[in-house]
């Protein structure tokens, strides 16, 4: 295959025009990308604590576009009792096994190659628990389908486009991945352009009988960490999708307009993805220039900072805390000593008198 010619590659040859806008958006991530330094800021832990908040807002924002009506919190509370493995509706299904899925994806991105096999993988481990959709996890789809727009109650607001017949799904997603192969070795077009080509012609197949959306938007993740973009696991990508979309359905819908035509235009979808993006990266450098001290501290120093704050008085001894925490003496002397380096407390009195006293709290 000459991938040089291949639509795939030649519906890249954008407009003087549009190079322009995309490469100013790009300009702007990759600056947020290269300055990226939270790993050097936050404790390890802090991190964690802020990713699975991540995995959690993802995980509810990407079912309900697809029609699902979880809450965050609900969601929340699925998260933390995943081990029961027991879900009593269908959108408890669905949603523990994308949080099951998107949590894999953020501790394993390196290791998950993207080819047919993982995405197969992907698919059938987000649908594990989904009893509706047992017969076809893991497996491209069998009959016709439709992408179409959802309101949260599940009703249909219309058909955005008819993608790929079952009996082509296997041949042109296996070009689409030898590609994208391709093109991220071969290719000098950025990194981000490629994934946006890539993810709408996966949505435009869509491949599988249900779930195309959810797993693009996996599949969204784990090419944006294996790209470098960190920050997505501090920014949600899904959450700023689902908040925009309508803008999202209008991108596909104008983009599959030209599928497969003498004239392919990926610019609508190009734009919504880097514009995603691009919010992605805005609110993570915002994020990183406000003090967020809290995030500094390990969770038996929040603790008793938290308790602290709590107080009435403000003002509080090691006893107080050792008694109300029930944290070892070691615990507690180690956490103030924490926070009076923060300068979020201040000592009062010297010896067995000594007491603290809440500064900005």
């Amino acid at each position: 295959m000459n991938w040089n010619n291949f639509r795939l590659t030649t519906r890249l040859n954008l407009s003087t025009e549009l190079i322009e806008k995309v490469y100013m958006i790009l300009a702007e991530i990759d600056g947020v990308k290269n300055s990226w330094q939270l790993t050097g800021k936050f404790l390890p832990q802090t991190i964690e604590r802020l990713t699975q908040a991540v995995i959690v807002t993802s995980t509810g924002s990407s079912n309900r576009i697809e029609g699902n009506r979880l809450t965050d919190e609900q969601v929340n509370d699925l998260y933390r009792n995943l081990r029961i493995k027991k879900f009593r509706t269908r959108d408890e299904q669905e949603v523990a096994g994308y949080l099951e899925t998107l949590t894999l994806v953020f501790n394993n991105h390196a290791e998950i190659p993207i080819k047919e096999s993982s995405i197969l993988y992907l698919h059938n481990n987000m649908l594990k628990y989904s009893d509706k959709d047992a017969r076809h996890k893991g497996q491209y789809k069998f009959g016709s389908n439709r992408v179409e727009a959802k309101e949260q109650s599940g009703h249909i607001l219309g058909v955005i486009f008819d993608p790929t017949p079952p009996h082509l799904v296997s041949k042109e997603m296996h070009e689409l991945l030898d590609w994208y192969t391709w093109a991220r070795h071969k290719s000098n077009k950025h990194p981000l352009i490629l994934a946006a080509n890539f993810l709408f012609e996966y949505l435009a197949i869509h491949p599988f009988q249900d779930g195309n959306g959810r797993t693009s938007r996996l599949l969204t993740n784990l090419i944006l960490l294996q790209e470098g973009y960190h920050f997505t696991t501090i920014v949600s990508h899904d959450r700023l999708v689902e908040l925009n979309k309508a803008d999202y359905y209008l991108a596909l819908n104008q983009t599959q307009a030209s599928w497969k035509t003498d004239l392919e235009d990926i610019a609508p979808f190009l734009l919504f993805f880097l514009k995603i993006v691009q919010s992605q990266a805005q609110q993570a450098i915002k994020f990183l220039k406000q003090d967020h001290f809290e995030y500094l501290l390990s969770e038996k120093q929040l603790a008793l900072w938290q308790w602290a704050c709590g107080l009435s008085s403000k003002h509080f001894s090691r006893a107080d805390a050792i008694a109300a925490l029930g944290f070892p003496a070691r615990t507690v002397e180690t956490s103030i000593k924490k926070l009076l380096n923060l300068n979020k407390l201040e000592r009062l009195g010297q010896g067995r008198a000594t007491r603290y006293r809440v500064l900005n709290g």
